[in-house]
């Protein structure tokens, strides 16, 4: 996630610096600004997922920067940090998804930052769609890419990732395997709690040693267990 920090005074920047680190250690601060107008040009300029914004600065204030930032190409999502809770409602009128006030506590930054992790895959996704194909973005040696859905084998969830098996190797997803099923309806099947499938390439079903429902599927070396209440669909498409 890529986060632009806008504040006027510097020690409140570098405090939120400092919660970051502890938060969401992957994140990365692409840019700070100490104004409005700044913080507007390097919205542009850096394309960042999340503007942390301070409300009260000179010149233009954060609520006016925060709705100069929706007529960007790709606007941010934008969390106000502030030290006054009596902007709140102009603050989610100017399209915040959250409003933190300073002392900014971890529990309450972290909450912000998994609903901008939600807003970002949204955006994501609509770019997504509208290049044309359906496609997953997935990280990979390092790189962002789009895995379309036709070499994708089977998606399984890895504490806080799901592991996207292509035809190409092991991808990394940062989306959940409930949010992937819900954007691709009846595309996948689920075979377990931690498991999505491609159906196409089922080919054998089987067990394992323990006596466990597994199957196996083209292009994949590992079988894959079955739970007990997704075992009949399975059945079903293999006769």
């Amino acid at each position: 996630m890529k986060i632009l920090l806008v504040d006027d005074e510097r020690p409140a920047r570098e405090r939120l610096r400092a919660l970051l680190r502890e938060v969401r250690p992957d994140a990365e601060v692409a840019g700070e600004a100490g104004d409005g107008a700044s913080a507007v040009a390097l919205a542009g300029e850096l394309a960042p997922d999340l503007v942390l914004l301070d409300i009260r600065m000179p010149g233009m204030d954060g609520l006016q920067a925060a709705l100069a930032m929706q007529a960007l190409e790709r606007p941010p999502a934008v969390v106000f940090v502030t030290a006054y809770d009596e902007h709140a409602l102009d603050a989610f009128e100017a399209n915040a998804i959250d409003y933190l006030l300073k002392p900014v506590r971890t529990e309450r930054l972290a909450a912000a930052l998994e609903k901008a992790a939600v807003f970002s895959r949204a955006q994501r996704e609509a770019l997504q769609r509208a290049a044309g194909g359906e496609a997953i973005s997935v990280t990979q040696r390092g790189a962002i890419r789009r895995i379309p859905l036709e070499e994708i084998i089977c998606l399984r969830a890895d504490s806080k990732y799901v592991e996207v098996h292509h035809q190409g190797g092991i991808a990394i997803s940062d989306a959940s395997l409930k949010s992937l099923e819900a954007r691709f309806p009846g595309r996948f099947l689920r075979i377990h709690r931690n498991a999505l499938v491609d159906p196409a390439r089922l080919r054998e079903l089987g067990r394992d040693p323990e006596g466990r429902p597994v199957v196996r599927l083209e292009g994949l070396t590992e079988a894959l267990e079955v739970s007990r209440r997704h075992l009949p669909r399975v059945r079903e498409l293999l006769r």
